[in-house]
């Protein structure tokens, strides 16, 4: 027990979450992290003669200012939106709001939209949630300069269900997201249209956000990299761009289409009188029959699409949607610090209203929940081209890295596992790499160890407790201590500790101290859940979350918690090259912490 009375100053710095910030504030830390991806600059894609659209229309990326708060506007970036060719209702403003406009499109148009950077920096605009082809994704290396247009053409092949659009452009991601480039994109079909689900004025879009502001109404953001180690978070709650929302709804059914647009905060959402929430689908659209759940996680990027039925509710009364309390998905070390990363935040956790429905109207007529809504194409695992070798998806989070697989985003860094073939149908398997019980189990060793190996900052070794962890590097990752760091030489005193050198990051009990949640994102076409299994040492703080989890419909981002291992099945079909995979944690995101798969 002596090595827990005996610390010497830097291992208490580093575990006491102090070293968090005296690493967060060392000169050069950003150079460490960012500028190591060599992106190329690419000729913008132009209009192919040989396409023929259905739907065409300029997209404008731009500075605005806009009324948010009483008082002095507010700068923001911003989408704007013109139609050439289509129906009409393909772009509709959400009048007031800094947000882009809502996309309306069809499965089977053919789409062109011509993306025009106003800004005075890079961008690409990504299409989260849609199967297109790689040069069409937004991928960071079609990025352009300001002045410049991209041409995006492909045809819609999703089905129904509601897509993001943001920028994409490596290391500012976040931070155009933050400042207002963000919308809404909803795909259509036959399926959905047969449902006759409430539209119109009874389909409401709800994208929540969380913004912090100075005394002159102006967005402030990630003022130094403590405000980035665990994702920015602000004080105040935004939906649709507006402060203390309130939709007024008469006493019927409405379908609410909800999007975590923030860069990092999670929401827990329930109805503050105990109303079960009505779940009808998520990221990849509906679902196949409903759900009932007493509250939903909502993570970045990730969407939900609600039956919400106020019938019999009296004129004036109203209903409050709130982020009810839950616990685990910040780092440990962050509450030692006491609340030093986020002085000037709404606790992550807490319970604060989001958003109101109040009853303005009484009527008689509501349409009935269907109690089938839709057929999905499920893949069994016998159908996958690796069923006892998943692709394995690690996370490890540090001071000095935000990493995927034991590697920081490098542009044509692609490891050999990374590497797929195209029209197959993959397991992947996404887990915290760092030690102790939330490591990756005995039932996955085998495929992590041969597909894991040494990454440019570190090695990562998954797998039982006879793994003496021997991963050396900037930042040594492994049971049993993590081998050698960056500065070397820190010898652990009690018997269990078999690995000679902690370094400055040696990831056995730091790794599990930084652990967070995290919400990964894979391009490209949507996955199932096929598992979800999460470590003793975080159940308790499981058990606040747990309830909220929808596993049976497609996603394209799944919240992965401290100690949490998720399954996946994901197909790759159509389309070779480059597609991202990411934490939608966007501030992790710009950090490292994103990959590419080869399609080939």
């Amino acid at each position: 027990m002596s090595s827990l009375k005996n610390y010497s100053r830097r291992r208490f710095l580093t575990q006491s979450g102090l070293g968090l910030v005296a690493f967060a504030g060392m000169p050069g830390f950003l150079q460490a992290m960012e500028g190591m991806h060599g992106m190329p600059k690419l000729t913008p894609n132009k209009a192919s003669p040989n396409f023929k659209p259905d739907v065409e229309f300029d997209l404008f990326c731009q500075s605005g200012s806009v009324s948010i708060l009483p008082g002095q506007q507010t700068q923001v970036q911003q989408y704007t939106a013109l139609l050439k060719t289509g129906p009409k209702e393909t772009l509709t403003n959400i009048a007031g709001s800094y947000l882009g406009p809502l996309i309306n499109l069809q499965k089977g148009q053919k789409v062109r939209i011509n993306l025009y950077n106003k800004l005075t920096e890079p961008t690409v605009t990504h299409w989260h949630g849609l199967h297109v082809p790689a040069n069409m994704d937004g991928h960071p290396q079609f990025t352009i300069d300001p002045g410049e247009i991209l041409v995006y053409e492909f045809e819609v092949l999703n089905r129904a269900g509601m897509n993001i659009y943001h920028p994409h452009p490596h290391e500012t991601t976040a931070k155009q997201v933050y400042h207002g480039l963000a919308g809404a994109l909803f795909i259509h079909d036959e399926e959905e249209a047969k449902l006759e689900l409430p539209a119109g004025e009874y389909e409401i879009p709800i994208v929540i956000q969380d913004r912090l502001f100075d005394e002159q109404n102006q967005l402030i953001y990630a003022r130094n990299m403590h405000d980035r180690m665990t994702g920015f978070y602000g004080n105040r709650i935004l939906v649709n761009g507006r402060p203390d929302f309130q939709i007024d709804v008469a006493s019927r059914a409405y379908r609410l289409r909800i999007l975590n647009g923030s860069t990092a905060r999670i929401y827990k959402l329930g109805w503050d009188d105990g109303t079960p929430l009505t779940v009808i689908g998520v990221d990849g659209g509906l679902l196949e029959q409903p759900e009932v759940k007493p509250y939903v996680m909502l993570a970045p990027g990730e969407r939900l699409d609600v039956w919400a039925d106020f019938s019999g509710r009296n004129e004036g009364s109203q209903l409050v949607m709130r982020s009810l309390d839950f616990s685990g998905v910040l780092p440990k070390m962050a509450g030692r610090m006491g609340g030093m990363m986020h002085a000037n935040a709404l606790p992550v956790g807490s319970n604060y209203p989001v958003f109101t429905a109040r009853v303005t109207k009484k009527v008689s007529d509501s349409p009935k929940l269907p109690s089938q809504l839709s057929k999905i194409n499920w893949h069994p695992i016998s159908t996958t081209a690796n069923p006892d070798k998943p692709l394995p998806i690690g996370i490890s989070e540090g001071p000095m890295a935000m990493l995927l697989n034991g590697r920081p985003y490098k542009f044509d860094d692609i490891q050999d596992f990374e590497r797929i073939k195209v029209n197959t149908i993959q397991l992947m398997e996404i887990f915290h790499a760092h030690g102790g019980s939330g490591g990756h189990g005995k039932e996955s060793a085998p495929a992590a160890e041969e597909h894991g190996g040494m990454g440019m900052m570190g090695g990562m070794k998954h797998g039982n407790d006879d793994q003496k962890g021997n991963g050396q590097g900037m930042m040594g990752m492994g049971h049993k201590g993590g081998g050698m760091g960056m500065m070397g030489g820190m010898k652990h005193d009690d018997d269990d500790q078999k690995s000679g050198g902690q370094g400055m990051m040696g990831m056995g009990g730091m790794g599990m101290m930084m652990a967070m949640a995290h919400p990964i994102h894979l391009h490209g076409q949507q996955f199932q859940i096929v598992s979800r299994s999460v470590s003793a040492d975080n159940a308790a703080d499981y058990a606040t979350v747990r309830d909220g989890f929808i596993e049976n419909g497609l996603k394209d981002t799944v919240l992965v918690m401290p100690g949490e291992n998720v399954r996946i099945i994901k197909p790759f079909q159509d389309f070779k090259g480059l597609f991202m995979y990411h934490c939608h944690n966007l501030e992790h995101e710009d950090m490292g912490m994103m990959r590419d798969f080869l399609i080939e």
